[in-house]
């Protein structure tokens, strides 16, 4: 199986924060070969001649005094990165001033406290200041980029239909990435149930011999009123797809297995599946999970931290007509 980083931030950062792992349809690329292609090693730095004398904890000094925020936990070297990204990077909350100014002295402002946590988590885990004003960039451009025209099937959701957001996810029943995201997403709708819709989109690809009879035994338990009962179920036992388990998984779920047999000996529900595919590859996914708020592609790890961060963006960018609003 190939994985790689999704390549929604090429540097490190992808690797520790702000992206997570995907399958991808490109069985050809090998993880080690992905991985160079998008996060060259780093040189070591030479350490330096004579040890420091300043006050350690004099690296975090410009993060003190911010008001309702406490970066004291952070390790001294983190401290210093992201000192720096409040410095060099400005808000996007269309206030002219760095974030580290516009907490000081915007308070009432939301976007610029989640934009400080969104780089606190990643400089603790290793990211470079450079790094994170890249992927902070790359993750705020994504709002003023063409959305994806997603179609999805009201029987592939959950959550309320008027919901504010719709959060689409284009997932393989057999990749392991898709089966550590499924449980975090459920919880997340389930959690936000008059903001968000959660749909499932289907993407199987190639390079997982049962992804199309998963995909095919997905959408004939939609047709009998349990889709979300065997979509949690395939995953549940996604090493074990074969045909053969797929009916014992319908006659376990009280459905005909026998009918699903003869499903699966045919073409049905496959050219669905292609109908999905398409609206994937329309929307340039290049691996599974791909995950979508109201067609903008989501560009953050898939954790409940960081789909919740998304969605208080996606809230106020859409409470502002399409814009941030101005301090």
């Amino acid at each position: 199986m190939s994985s790689y980083c999704w390549n929604r931030a090429v540097l490190l950062l992808a690797a520790v924060s702000l992206t997570g792992v995907a399958c991808t349809k490109n069985p050809e690329v090998a993880p080690a070969d992905k991985g160079a292609s998008t996060s060259p090693p780093a040189t070591p730095a030479a350490p330096p001649a004579t040890p420091p004398t300043a006050n350690p904890a004099a690296s975090g000094s410009s993060l003190a005094g911010i008001p309702g925020m406490d970066f004291s936990s952070l390790p001294p070297a983190a401290q210093r990165e992201l000192a720096t990204v409040l410095s060099d990077e400005f808000c996007y909350c269309g206030c002219p001033h760095s974030l580290g100014a516009c907490l000081r002295q915007h308070t009432p402002c939301k976007h610029a406290k989640r934009m400080a946590r969104l780089a606190a988590s990643a400089v603790s885990q290793g990211a470079s200041s450079s790094e994170v004003i890249v992927a902070l960039s790359q993750y705020y451009a994504a709002f003023r980029e063409p959305r994806a025209d997603l179609k999805v099937d009201p029987r592939m959701c959950m959550g309320d239909a008027n919901a504010p957001v719709t959060v689409a996810e284009f997932s393989d029943f057999e990749c392991p990435y898709c089966g550590k995201a499924r449980p975090v997403l459920e919880d997340f709708a389930r959690k936000n149930p008059t903001k968000v819709r959660f749909c499932y989109l289907p993407f199987p690809l190639p390079m997982h011999a049962n992804a199309i009879p998963a995909g095919q035994a997905a959408l004939w338990a939609r047709d009998q009123g349990k889709f979300w009962e065997m979509h949690d179920t395939l995953f549940t036992q996604q090493e074990n797809l074969s045909p053969a388990a797929l009916v014992a998984i319908a006659n376990k779920l009280g459905l005909p297995g026998a009918k699903l047999q003869e499903v699966l000996k045919g073409d049905a529900y496959k050219q669905e599946l292609e109908g999905f595919r398409a609206q994937g590859k329309a929307a340039n996914i290049t691996g599974t999970p791909s995950i979508f708020f109201n067609g903008r592609a989501y560009k953050l790890v898939p954790d409940l931290d960081q789909l919740t961060h998304s969605l208080e963006d996606e809230l106020e960018w859409r409470a502002n007509n399409n814009a941030w609003p101005a301090d």
